[in-house]
């Protein structure tokens, strides 16, 4: 990690369901200590953030950082954590070894034992997200402004049509948010950090909201990926139907009057929608 301080985005739904961009925390870096700020207490990130890292720390220490202390600052919640060495990922297309050095950390996650999860359901977990994007996608859309609003209207309607029934299995640890600036890499291993949304899931759930994460369009291999985690062939299967529902998320995210809208040039909500109903051919 670099740079004195760092905000990063989050999403939240309004009653409109109108996506808007807020960060979640600041970033301040010592020599030896990053010190989290959360904005609020309101989804109690701070306390679901403390936990995991406080889990991972017992069952599966070096992939994190190591949790050192809690305080607040004005009213607002802290954590404390060790400063990891190196830099976030994301720059450039994994390399080989990035991507097995990837698996390595995300592995021993997904192997905690589930009996020692006691935090709940990751946010936007498998329980939830069919119905939670499905209710996105059947809101009216204002399309004004798109270059093709066929084409995502075409994607919204095939999606509505075929979004995945796959059971939930809630049997792993997660990390929720794999955007490639939440890897650290040193040269020789990866390690995760935010956690704020994370806890029990899916393997094959996360690695789908991994790729399809789309700050990671062109950094993460899919197949390389997958095979460096070591998925089962059911997980393998259940990877694959929970794809296009993510993609779809971010089509959500990137029509006109929501977050990603906004902050991206003309053409990147086609290019999505083109991209989701690749997936679902």
């Amino acid at each position: 990690m670099s740079g004195m301080r760092r905000i990063l985005p989050g999403d939240t739904v309004n009653p409109t369901l109108k996506i808007a961009a807020v960060h979640t925390h600041d970033l301040t870096f010592t020599t030896t200590e990053v010190h989290k700020r959360y904005v609020s207490w309101d989804r109690g990130e701070a306390d679901r953030e403390w936990a995991c890292l406080t889990l991972l720390a017992e069952h599966a220490p070096g992939i994190a950082p190591t949790p050192l202390r809690r305080t607040t600052d004005a009213g607002h919640p802290v954590i404390i954590t060790e400063r990891l060495p190196g830099e976030p990922l994301g720059s450039a297309p994994l390399t080989p070894g990035q991507t097995s050095a990837l698996g390595g950390a995300l592995r021993p996650l997904y192997d905690i034992p589930p009996e020692s999860i006691r935090i709940g359901e990751r946010r936007f977990g498998p329980t939830n997200q069919t119905r939670t994007v499905g209710k996105w996608l059947s809101q009216p859309h204002d399309l004004h402004g798109l270059r093709d609003p066929n084409l995502v209207t075409r994607a919204i309607r095939t999606t509505l049509d075929r979004l995945p029934t796959t059971d939930p299995h809630l049997v792993a640890h997660g990390i929720a948010d794999l955007n490639p600036a939440n890897i650290v890499g040193d040269g020789r291993t990866c390690r995760l950090v935010d956690f704020e949304d994370a806890a029990l899931t899916d393997p094959a759930y996360e690695l789908a909201d991994h790729i399809e994460h789309i700050a990671g369009r062109g950094i993460f291999d899919p197949d390389a990926l997958v095979d460096a985690v070591g998925l089962t062939t059911g997980e393998g299967a259940r990877m694959r139907t929970y794809r296009p529902l993510f993609a779809a998320y971010w089509l959500v995210l990137h029509l006109p009057g929501n977050a990603g809208f906004r902050r991206n040039p003309p053409g990147t909500t086609e290019a999505q929608a083109a991209h989701l109903l690749a997936l679902l051919a």
